[in-house]
């Protein structure tokens, strides 16, 4: 395909050669004998000709198809050029602004002159490329320095939260080829191991071993990062860390040598993406297959709290990895074990100003209550989910919407964080706290009610500001105290 550059600057013409030279055959057009003769000297194609003369672009066998870029320094007669384009019969016009910012007023102008002309600032172009090489460049900075704080150490423990998911086993993985450590030198551990199927068969399939620990073991460590976790999750057991690596939002009350949490990501795995990449350390299939498929699973494939770099991650992580496996790791998601917990939730369940409420009451395992929350987010008319179910003594609720009205994180922090902990991001979050304390503050409830109490303090909270009247309505409920 054929292109035209009506360029006045140097550095412009030599940028545009070097960018399209491999996949247009293009020319160019400038009035400075000088400049031509310089740019001649080095290969690259230049006429020499007025710009706002029709017999220029005649001479230069300007056809229809021909893609016309025309510079825009912010100097007069931009409106000739392209006026004198129109009438040898351009139509592929395209102004290229490298001078100040254009009003909308002269765009507008020279679309009246050719309807079909496409602005392009060059800054805007050039931003992504150079802000992610910059962001690149710091990343690989903080990456070598705890590299280096990690090399003498004999024994690490890159620790994981109770009941490991994808995002966390991809992220351990990870974590252990940007230190560029073994099994033996850097083990993958958890004080819950992995009970959830899906779990079980991603790790069983990518050989990923996750050892128990005890806290008492937590000593004999030389160095310790968490990864998708920061150490107040543990509750005082970690009160310092080496490294903390997590993309939910940042949590108080611990020290650590090195962090890089970004809560603004959709995976921890795609910050360890950055990581990885920053310091081009090579990465086997079976890492790459862990976090592609952590962050497929972590942001519902991007149907959650998704950023442009974890598209980015996707993309590049995706060649490397092995889609069969991915297939075969996803599985069958529904199972009769979590269609009983669904029915459950739904027999102590309120559905009331798009909130749906619901108390699962005793279970085994942690992650039948998000699953149920996940699950009940796809009934029509519904846009938020809060589903509790007690564990043991600790009452955990999770919370789930559509992500673009309230933040779920707020939500948790304002009704649970004086009682347990609490947060999370917009579209998901989590609060365990102690089935004790919540009796003291919201009082003993029968299953129904402690449904009932849950939505409505989500309805309060989303109603937050539209009228005293209605905000105390919801918040008091339609229903009295309902005891065991």
């Amino acid at each position: 395909m054929r292109a035209l550059a009506v360029c006045q600057d140097e550095l412009v013409i030599r940028l545009l050669h070097r960018v399209l030279s491999g996949a247009f055959a293009i020319d160019f057009l400038v009035e400075s004998r000088p400049l031509a003769r310089r740019l001649v000297d080095d290969g690259v194609p230049v006429t020499v000709a007025d710009p706002k003369r029709v017999d220029s672009y005649l001479r230069a066998d300007l056809s229809p198809n021909t893609c016309v870029i025309i510079q825009d320094t912010g100097r007069r007669g931009l409106k000739r050029v392209v006026t004198a384009i129109r009438d040898a019969g351009g139509s592929l016009l395209y102004v290229l602004q490298t001078g100040d910012r254009a009003e909308r007023r002269s765009l507008d102008e020279l679309r009246a002159v050719v309807p079909e002309v496409t602005h392009l600032d060059l800054s805007e172009l050039l931003a992504p490329a150079i802000t992610t090489e910059l962001g690149r460049s710091l990343t690989r900075a903080r990456v070598q320095q705890y590299q280096r704080y990690f090399a003498d150490a004999d024994r690490v423990l890159i620790l994981l939260h109770n009941e490991p998911d994808p995002d966390a086993l991809g992220a351990g993985l990870a974590l252990r080829n940007v230190l560029r450590r073994t099994r033996t030198t850097a083990i993958i551990g958890a004080f819950q191991g992995i009970t959830r199927p899906e779990n079980l068969r991603m790790a069983d399939l990518l050989d990923i071993q996750v050892e128990s620990v005890t806290p008492d073991e937590l000593a004999s460590f030389d160095r310790i990062a968490t990864v998708d976790v920061q150490p107040q999750y543990f509750g005082g057991l970690l009160p310092r860390v080496d490294l903390v690596v997590d993309h939910h939002p940042e949590q108080p009350g611990y020290t650590t040598v090195f962090k890089d949490i970004r809560a603004d990501y959709g995976s921890t795995c795609t910050i360890l993406t950055e990581h990885l990449r920053a310091v081009d350390v090579n990465i086997s299939e079976r890492t790459a297959t862990a976090m592609l498929y952590a962050i497929k699973s972590d942001t519902l494939f991007f149907a959650r709290q998704t950023n442009r770099v974890d598209l980015e991650a996707f993309t590049f992580l995706y060649p490397l990895a092995d889609p069969a496996l991915i297939r075969k790791m996803e599985g069958a998601d529904v199972t009769l074990e979590r269609l009983s917990h669904v029915t459950r939730a739904l027999a102590s369940s309120r559905l009331r100003q798009q909130v749906l409420s619901a108390y699962l009451g005793e279970t085994t395992r942690e992650d039948f209550v998000p699953y149920t929350a996940d699950f009940l987010l796809q009934v029509e008319d519904v846009k938020w989910t809060i589903v509790a179910g007690l564990i043991g003594s600790q009452l955990v609720v999770c919370v789930r919407n559509l992500g673009y009205s309230r933040n779920a994180g707020e939500f948790v922090k304002t009704a649970f964080g004086d009682i347990g902990s609490a947060g999370g991001h917009r579209a998901l979050a989590k609060a365990v706290v102690p089935m004790e304390k919540f009796r003291q503050k919201f009082g003993s409830l029968s299953p129904m009610g402690i449904a009932e109490r849950i939505g409505d303090l989500a309805e309060a909270f989303l109603t937050e500001g539209q009228g005293d009247e209605h905000r105390a309505e919801v918040a008091v409920g339609r229903h009295g105290p309902d005891k065991d």
